[in-house]
């Protein structure tokens, strides 16, 4: 079978060649009532792209609406019954925008950043409140005695009281929830020396005492509310890798039945069962061909960068590009038995190991949040049985607790991450993982996956130098002819150097082989050297023939991304141990290897024995950073110490990694090796701080020398301390 492409517009889209079959499909679904499609938009990252987006698909006869969400790169069209997601996708396409169709019953339901609005939320109420507190207590500070400093004192506790109780529910509902499970954590001793100030408060308050200390407490909660908001800026929130993979696998699909067919949700599929997937489209199933010729595009499942021949008897699996021939497939797997579940499923778990890692801030809770309590149940006892006043016994405890109050700790990471993120973030990379600076300081080994990482994933066409005039022209005139990927590149390369296409007639394609047609009486072909009839060898390759002269070989190589050289090299000048791990050939890697200077790598690998080598690796004591981009490489990124991706990357993959590199530039990398440390190190820096604070001022308090107002600020002194140094990052 042939499909003729004579005239068709030049497109790097495969589903082009679909388009006869648009109005077939447009008739069966003519009864279908209208819906909601949505698609996955991984290369937009700009108002213009949105823009370019809606004005396309608005463009579509038949098409509604059309909103794009730049945050979740997804697209939510609303269409008449005659349009499908292929048919939008292939608009997309050529306009230069990559999309995937995504199953929305299979994505959760969008989340807002609710976390971070309701700290927000609070820390306002308590800003608003400390300022109002504040106001008062200088009107003391100032002489107000007897009733005006007790009026004042309780309409201080007015404020203060309904203000802590809404905007400290955070750390009372931490702690509460440490203390049920029988442990301690950083949200304990802050929530006691909150309502241990507030108890001292309103005791001197109801006895006229001089001293009320609403304002500490407020000022405390406040700035710990501050610490926990920059904590939770430096983070993105994701949803899990596992749900962007399920929402990838194709949600309908084409039964064939007797003569005729149907669209059916892929649900409906059982093994046995014969399914058409038209050029272009995805792999509905795992399953074996049983009719029609065609190549697939392997790269997103197994990083292979060269399309592979598709034939009758060839085993297919889910996620697979149909390229460029109708084929027919009897269904193995479906559902959750394809491979491609299956990998969300590796992804999924592999994610949840990443939560065991224990963060610097969380490790020092557990040495010093029980000292703290001890130290101030001693005092307080301490003085009790030495003065036998409660109320001084009282006000020294509080002091204890304010004074060692893990603010400066509270903020040590926050501080330091955010200065850093900051950093990063204009070199070109985004953090999402709250502890994936610490987890990057530790890195001795890094993994990169060769296409779409290491290279751009798109071949290039080598050297045209040798190749006469007339051949040239001949070839162009094939190459856009078809939507293959390697006819493409050659299209590129040839217009590149100013040639016009010849005049070749009645060009059409034969699915899996390659192009031809007519030119000056002969015929002429350009496709797999099989069908040419001249000898393949290791390189990747397309041939030209005309007539009966000798064949013509293009090569093509997969360009390098740009820093990629500098990248591995500044690694391995490092001491770093770099490593590249492919599903791509073993010519195609050990070529690549030899140009970067990269002594160990592993061919032909599958997405399990990526996950499987690194986690032998880390076994063995090695600390991986592991760079990917593809659907092969979620596992591998989810199971890997720290993961980075490009933000070129599949949804799948840039959620399923701690770090995205926003440009196209891999020399980031090791530059965020660096930071990543010189982070590490403040943050230490920070713990030291705050011990040597903690050695000069908790002996003060427990002398009875400073009150809880005095602990107060000293507490935000030393958090002030804290934060400077953070900021020397920048």
């Amino acid at each position: 079978m042939t499909i003729d492409l004579r005239g068709s517009p030049m497109s790097a889209c495969p589903a082009c060649a679909a388009m006869p079959a648009a109005e077939a499909l447009a008739q069966s679904r003519a009864a279908m009532a209208d819906a909601t499609i949505s698609l996955s938009l991984p290369g937009i990252h700009c108002a213009t792209c949105i823009s370019g987006v809606e004005g396309a698909l608005a463009r579509v006869p038949g098409v509604q609406s059309a909103r794009v969400n730049l945050t979740l790169k997804r697209a939510s069209i609303r269409a008449d019954a005659g349009i499908g997601a292929e048919d939008l996708v292939a608009v997309l396409e050529r306009a230069g925008y990559e999309a995937h169709e995504l199953d929305a019953g299979a994505i959760a339901a969008t989340r807002t950043d609710r976390a971070g609005r309701d700290l927000l939320m609070r820390m306002a109420v308590a800003g608003f409140a400390m300022m109002n507190v504040m106001l008062l207590s200088i009107s003391v500070w100032s002489g107000a005695e007897d009733a005006t400093r007790d009026l004042f004192h309780w309409i201080s506790a007015a404020i203060t009281l309904p203000a802590i109780a809404f905007a400290a529910q955070p750390f009372f509902r931490n702690a509460w929830t440490a203390l049920r499970a029988g442990r301690l954590n950083m949200d304990v001793p802050i929530s006691l020396a909150i309502l241990l100030a507030l108890v001292t408060s309103l005791w001197e308050t109801a006895l006229s005492g001089e001293h009320a200390y609403f304002d500490a407490a407020i000022a405390l909660t406040f700035f710990l509310l501050a610490g926990r908001y920059l904590d939770h800026r430096t983070r993105a929130i994701a949803r899990s890798a596992a749900e962007e993979l399920t929402a990838l696998e194709v949600p309908r699909a084409w039964l064939v039945e007797g003569a005729g067919e149907r669209q059916v949700p892929v649900a409906e599929l059982a093994p046995g069962m014969l399914v058409r997937v038209r050029p272009g489209a995805r792999m509905p199933v795992d399953g074996e061909i049983v009719e029609g010729r065609s190549e697939l595009d392997r790269s997103l499942l197994t990083g292979e960068t060269v399309p592979v021949f598709a034939e009758p008897g060839r085993m297919v699996s889910a996620g697979e590009v149909n390229l460029t021939g109708p084929l027919v497939i009897r269904a193995t797997a479906v559902g959750a038995d394809t491979s491609l579940h299956r990998m969300a499923e590796l992804v999924a778990i592999a994610e949840s190991g990443r939560s065991n890692y224990t963060s610097l801030a969380d490790k020092a809770a557990k040495l010093y949040a029980p000292g703290v309590h001890i130290l101030a149940a001693l005092s307080f006892l301490g003085w009790w049985l030495w003065s036998g006043d409660l109320r001084v016994a009282l006000n020294i405890a509080a002091a204890v607790l304010i004074i060692t109050c893990p603010c400066a700790l509270g903020l040590a990471v926050p501080a330091v991450t955010t200065a850093a993120s900051g950093r990063l973030f204009r070199r070109g990379m985004l953090i999402k993982h709250e502890t994936a600076l610490e987890r990057l300081a530790a890195v001795d080994t890094v993994v990169f996956d060769k296409t779409g990482t290491l290279t751009a994933g798109a071949p290039e066409v080598t050297d045209l130098s040798g190749v006469a005039g007339d051949d040239l022209a001949v070839a162009l005139a094939l190459a856009e002819g078809s939507a293959h990927p390697l006819s493409q590149a050659l299209a590129r390369g040839i217009r590149a150097r100013g040639i016009t296409p010849a005049q070749v007639e009645h060009v059409s394609e034969l699915p899996g082989y390659g192009t031809q047609g007519n030119w000056r009486g002969q015929e002429v072909r350009l496709g797999r050297a099989s069908w040419i009839g001249a000898a393949a060898g290791h390189e990747t390759s397309a041939h030209l023939r005309i007539g009966a002269a000798d064949p013509v070989a293009f090569t093509f190589t997969d360009r390098l991304r740009p820093g990629a050289e500098e990248a591995v090299a500044a690694l391995r000048a490092r001491g770093i141990k770099v490593v590249m791990m492919s599903g791509d050939t073993s010519h195609a890697v050990e070529a690549l290897a030899d140009r970067l200077g990269i002594d160990h790598w592993l061919a032909e690998a599958l997405p399990g024995d990526k996950a499987a080598r690194i986690e032998a690796m880390q076994a063995a004591g090695a600390h991986v950073l592991m760079v990917g981009d593809g659907l092969n490489d979620t596992a591998a990124l989810s199971v890997a110490h720290v993961s980075i991706s490009p933000a070129s990357a599949l949804d799948a993959a840039r959620v399923a990694s701690d770090i995205v590199l926003l440009g196209q530039d891999l020399s980031p990398v090791p530059d965020a090796l660096e930071t990543a440390g010189k982070a590490v190190r403040r943050i230490r820096e920070n713990f030291r701080i705050a011990t040597v604070y903690n050695v000069i001022a908790v002996p003060l308090a427990v002398a009875g020398l400073a009150t809880p107002l005095i602990a107060a600020l000293a507490m935000s002194l030393s958090s002030l301390t804290v934060s400077l140094n953070a900021l020397r990052l920048r």
